[in-house]
């Protein structure tokens, strides 16, 4: 059976939920066709996160992987293009590990580029009236190691993978103030993004003026 990984990460930073876990999680054991959608939860640890992700790779060998994370700030979905071969975390992650200017994978590429259509997936998703863009940066906390150690365990095999930032949940944005989007809307936006990804097989071609 062909399937797509979809994962999320756990809470961290003191946040009692972490709106990417929450929005892949209804996914899980879902069809789009003869495709079944599998999602797991990874540790927000530097330490960890890598090697859980290898797990799942091996245990689903799944055709396509997104992983998805939150992204505070952010006022929409953002797909994201780049990941670099850089930990330098402002905060502590839930083990308290604070890596400053380490690299993902020694000796590894100073970047990866997402081998998702990415701007196909955010030009269906706003036409279904939900913001989104393309992103050039995906941090440099786990969300960017767990990108960069996705596309590095993929290099050289014909599965696609990439990442999306997501906006905080409502109840997040109502504690600290800033953007955010209801999870209904973020669900459906990763839906959409996995049905594009897995019928199309060339990217758009429009200028990132125009589709972000």
């Amino acid at each position: 059976m062909r399937t797509v990984l979809l994962t999320g990460f756990e809470p961290f930073d003191q946040d009692t939920v972490n709106p990417s876990w929450e929005a892949v999680r209804p996914l899980d054991g879902t069809f789009q066709g003869d495709v079944r959608i599998v999602a797991r939860q990874l540790p927000c640890v530097f330490a960890q996160a890598p090697e859980r992700l290898s797990q799942l790779l091996e245990e689903f060998e799944p055709e396509l992987v997104i992983a998805v994370g939150l992204g505070p700030g952010r006022t929409d979905m953002c797909i994201e293009r780049v990941a670099i071969n850089l930990n330098d975390a402002r905060i502590p992650d839930n083990l308290g590990d604070q890596p400053i200017d380490t690299p993902v994978v020694a000796q590894g590429p100073a970047a990866y580029f997402s081998t998702l259509p990415i701007k196909a997936m955010v030009r269906a998703i706003k036409a279904a009236g939900i913001p989104a863009s393309v992103s050039h940066t995906a941090g440099t906390f786990v969300c960017n190691q767990v990108f960069y150690y996705l596309q590095h365990a993929l290099a050289g095999s014909a599965v696609r993978g990439g990442f999306i930032h997501v906006p905080p949940l409502p109840q997040q944005a109502a504690l600290c103030g800033g953007p955010s989007m209801a999870l209904g809307t973020v669900i459906e936006g990763l839906r959409i993004a996995v049905i594009t990804a897995l019928n199309t097989e060339h990217d758009v071609l429009e200028s990132g003026g125009q589709i972000s």
